[in-house]
């Protein structure tokens, strides 16, 4: 082989001088994951993600050169001088540059193209009697497409014959120049980009038709390719302007490194790069923008579609995980300890490729090794330490305490935090590699569960190949994931902003009205979840409706907040089929037919145009704007101007209208001061396809444990206890007897008896059926679901005018059980309950002994001593309103030290050996009579 001349070398080191400069993709990423630490012009801003279209590859330059009228990156033998090479060489670079720009335009043109295609059709179905898509949605979905579309257009048909003719007195800074003046329209794009990528993606799931269309736009491949069209999703396509925002930033930077400071371009070069830089800097406070990619070693882009916290049980313990989910890999991961001032880097546990990812079906899932799970009653005990401590935070702040101890109350309360969210979770979530093992995670909610699945199995309906990532390669990865993640804070209360809402603390009231949508016949049903201390709980679910497509439940519940910001929905369809059964938790999986959130993010007002009809558009509410404050501004335009033509009261149809459209602004959060608390509040969640009906209504805990005594004495419902036995005369209330009876005969064995909502319509008809001391009512009882009579049970001691306890021995039950030494505590204890009116002391052994009963039966109910008194404390305690005004506690604090005291005081009863009425009197001369 001949040896390379001099001129061959340098011909060479030139080329990969240039290759060097233009593989924006493969060399971003050094072995350890972290990003090349190029120093930047003065005043730049670092960047977000770039597109996957190659500035410059290999691959175009040697189809340029092949084409004959591109320019060899060779330099020309005419060349003669240095100075004259570097002029040349200037010159090619420039073009180079552009050249691969102008390919990339052309990609991106076309993306905006195949985007724009399905908006003319929806538009022309959308004013038909069967639309796809509403006009709203079509213009919230595609807002800013067009323009951005036109003035690419226009760039790149002005910019494309300058290249083609290309020579040293070519000039095109007024072209990028211009370009950059538009950037506005960028601007109003990325404020809209959320809600329209989340419009596009719930019309996904509630229309099949607009599904198939958004799954499969087809973009035009390059003039020269060998490729007519590819298949994008309008996700991806959506994306693309948020990609392309720094493309052309990135190619003034290189413009302007090649090109001469006397030339004519320069000066109007350096103004678009100043406007380019300035507009980045003004949307990275807005947006945010990060990298959501990772490009591999292989050039390929591997696009993060999900992450979040998980809690893995890996070698028979609970560990806390970060699980990615890209494009083709879930990868596992846990966050390095490092030193301070170091970067924080994830260790990879395990990763799985999609393509080898199966969920195995419950009949052929392995048995589960046994979980180890902690006792309710030692999580609902941490609950209580949780609250006391950020008491004692608020306690603080008010009095403006030293940061020292508000950082170590932080610390303490986010220590016990995670203690619960580590151990809190059980529905069981498993994914198997077919080549290899399986992992389990467990997690708090069914809904988190179905999502990790359905992202799952959406990426799983593409072309993936199996594929075995090099060491090098799940560095790059696992070094990428800090900077890709969504999710950056452990979901736990400590964690919040100070400003951040704390959520709700009482009881929503939700009443789940009908369905429809469904395909075919089923048995189905739903469930209610709310966020609680970092994590969601199931609350409450609806009877099933059988053999239906369109299931009328119009049940209510009454569902306890405890710092809940979102309501979730699930509706499912009942498994009857033993051989379902899940081996994780020995549960039948019934199937998920649809789920949603009220938490939308999505606000909207009506407003009136000419023909008087109201039409829905975007209300922009800034960040620290309450939303109750926007109803009442809303209110009284809306009420203003949704009149019938001519007349002065609100349309029946605006007015309905306007209700909904309320509900919808209030439900982006439950948020404390914007909630409904007085009317009811109706609105339809989409989900697959099924729109589910409901209505809700909120009430502080306060005003829920509001004891009113009733104006009527002939009920039982708010009558003194007294009044009540003399009239019966019994020892203990006729309605308390029934009700622990039927108990006690079908639902002692019930999983969540007294936790979980009875239906309100049927506790109301109990309650009005034992008001008018209905002949039917054993009947009614029978027939009843057995929630339902343990919540007339609980309703009828929450409705009694005073406590059961008594306010007049309340402050001396708060002092007795803080008392520490035992003997002093029984005798003290005993004496109050001996200071009880007989009524209440009977009715209170009573329900003491058959709440012990129910305890017996934790293993198979779920319901301990401790849960017990967590939901009987406050009810049977709660001073009436004119003796609690001394007591009343923030709303915000349901685990206030009142509540907390309450609780423990019918624990400190339900532990306590046997009690019996006639020994408490016995025994009333060997104790103080001294409280």
């Amino acid at each position: 082989m001949e040896p390379l001349s001099h001129r061959g070398l340098a011909r060479l080191s030139w080329i990969d001088t240039l290759y060097s400069n233009f593989n924006y993709g493969a060399e971003d990423y050094d072995a350890e994951g972290n990003e090349d630490t190029k120093v930047p012009p003065e005043g730049s801003e670092t960047m977000p993600y770039i597109d996957e279209s190659p500035t410059m590859s290999p691959q175009l330059s040697a189809r340029s050169q092949d084409s004959g009228d591109g320019i060899s990156p060779t330099p020309t033998d005419g060349l003669g001088t240095g100075g004259e090479r570097d002029a040349g060489k200037g010159l090619e670079m420039r073009k180079l540059v552009l050249s691969g720009f102008l390919a990339s335009e052309e990609i991106y043109i076309n993306q905006l193209e195949a985007l724009l295609l399905p908006m003319k059709p929806l538009k022309a179905t959308a004013t038909t009697s069967q639309p796809v898509l509403t006009i709203q949605q079509i213009e919230t979905i595609f807002y800013k497409i067009q323009d951005i579309y036109e003035i690419h257009k226009e760039f790149y048909d002005s910019l494309c014959p300058k290249v083609q003719q290309w020579d040293s007195k070519v000039t095109l800074g007024h072209l990028f120049q211009k370009l950059a003046s538009q950037l506005g329209v960028y601007k109003a794009f990325l404020d809209n980009y959320k809600v329209a990528r989340e419009t596009a993606e719930k019309c996904s799931q509630s229309n099949n038709q607009f599904q198939k269309i958004s799954e499969e736009l087809k973009v035009k491949g390059p003039k020269d390719s060998k490729e007519n069209h590819t298949s994008v999703t309008m996700e991806a396509l959506l994306y693309k302007p948020i990609d392309r925002v720094t493309r052309s930033t990135l190619v003034l930077h290189d413009l302007l490194k090649h090109t001469p400071a006397d030339h004519p371009d320069y000066p109007l070069l350096q103004d678009a790069l100043r406007i380019s830089q300035n507009f980045l800097s003004s949307i990275n406070e807005d947006i945010d923008p990060r990298r959501t990619a990772v490009t591999t070693p292989k050039g390929e882009t591997r696009q993060l579609v999900k992450d979040g916290f998980l809690v893995e049980l890996s070698e028979g313990s609970r560990k806390l995980r970060h699980v990615f989910l890209f494009t083709d890999v879930v990868l596992c991961a846990k966050l390095k300890k490092t030193a301070v001032g170091k970067h924080q880097q994830y260790d990879c546990k395990w990763y799985v490729p999609l393509a080898d990812l199966v969920f195995p079906a419950p009949e052929e899932s392995e048995p589960c090794p046994q979980v180890h799970t902690i006792p309710d009653h030692e999580l609902e005990d941490m609950k209580m330490k949780i609250s006391t401590i950020k008491s004692e935070v608020q306690k603080e702040k008010a009095g403006k305490g030293q940061s020292r101890a508000i950082e170590r109350l932080k610390k303490k309360m986010f220590e016990n935090e995670f203690w619960l969210l580590l151990n809190s979770p059980t529905i069981p979530f498993r994914i198997h590699n077919r080549n290899g093992k399986s992992y389990l995670f467990l997690l708090s909610s069914d809904y988190e569960r179905s999502e990790w699945r359905e992202a799952i199995q959406k990426l799983q309906k593409k072309d993936l190949q199996a594929f075995v990532l090099s060491s090098v390669e799940l560095q790059v990865l696992t070094g990428s994931c800090f900077k890709l993640r969504t999710v950056h804070n452990i979901p736990v209360t400590s964690n919040k902003d100070d400003d951040e809402s704390p959520g709700l603390y009482g009881f929503l009231h939700v009443i789940v009205h009908s369905a429809k949508g469904f395909k075919q016949s089923a048995n189905l049903y739903c469930t209610l979840e709310v966020d609680s201390f970092g994590y969601f709980v199931s609350k409450a679910k609806t009877r099933v409706f059988r053999d239906t497509t369109e299931p009328q439940w119009n049940e209510e519940f009454e569902i306890e907040l405890e710092g809940s910001q979102s309501l979730r929905i699930l509706c499912y369809e009942k498994c009857y089929d033993k051989t379902k059964l899940n081996k994780d938790n020995n549960e039948i999986v019934d199937k998920i037919m649809g789920k949603g959130q009220v938490q939308t993010g999505e606000d909207f007002c009506p407003t009136l145009q000419g023909s008087g009809e109201p039409k829905m558009t975007e209300v922009l509410v800034q960040p620290d704007c309450k939303l109750s404050s926007v109803c009442e501004h809303l209110d009284h335009c809306c009420l203003e101007r949704l009149e019938e033509p001519g007349g002065k009261r609100p349309s029946n149809t605006g007015a309905r209208l306007w209700g909904r459209v309320r509900s919808k602004l209030l439900g982006q959060k439950l948020d404390p001061q914007a909630m409904p608390t007085k009317n009811w509040h109706m609105d339809v969640i989409e989900m697959n396809g099924i729109k589910v009906e409901f209505s809700m209504k909120f009430t502080s805990r306060d005003m829920s444990l509001k004891r009113t005594p009733s104006k009527k004495q002939t009920g039982v419902f708010g009558v003194k206890i007294s009044v009540v036995t003399k009239r019966e005369r019994s020892k203990v209330p006729y309605i308390v007897r029934q009700c622990i009876e039927e108990v006690e005969k079908r639902g002692i064995e019930e999983v969540g008896i007294y936790r979980i909502s009875g239906v309100a319509t049927d506790i109301q008809a109990l309650k009005a059926a034992f008001d008018a001391n209905n002949k039917d009512i054993l009947v009614m009882l029978s027939d009843m679901d057995i929630n339902a009579i343990a919540g007339t049970l609980k309703l009828y001691f929450r409705e009694l005018p005073e406590p059961l306890l008594t306010d007049r021995l309340y402050p001396a039950f708060m002092e007795g059980i803080a008392l520490s030494d035992p003997a002093a505590k029984e005798n003290c204890m005993m004496h109050l309950l001996r200071s009880l009116p007989d009524p209440n002391l009977i009715t209170f052994l009573f329900l003491l002994e058959h709440l012990k009963r129910v305890a017996e039966k934790e293993p198979i109910n779920k319901m301990s001593l401790h849960n017990l008194a967590t939901v009987f404390g406050p009810t049977l305690l709660r001073p009436s309103e004119v003796e609690s005004k001394g007591h009343l506690t923030l709303a915000s604090d349901i685990w206030s030290h009142d509540v907390m005291a309450q609780v423990q005081v019918l624990l400190y009863y339900l532990q306590h050996p046997p009690i019996s009425f006639a020994e408490l009197k016995r025994n009333t001369l060997y104790f103080s009579t001294d409280v």
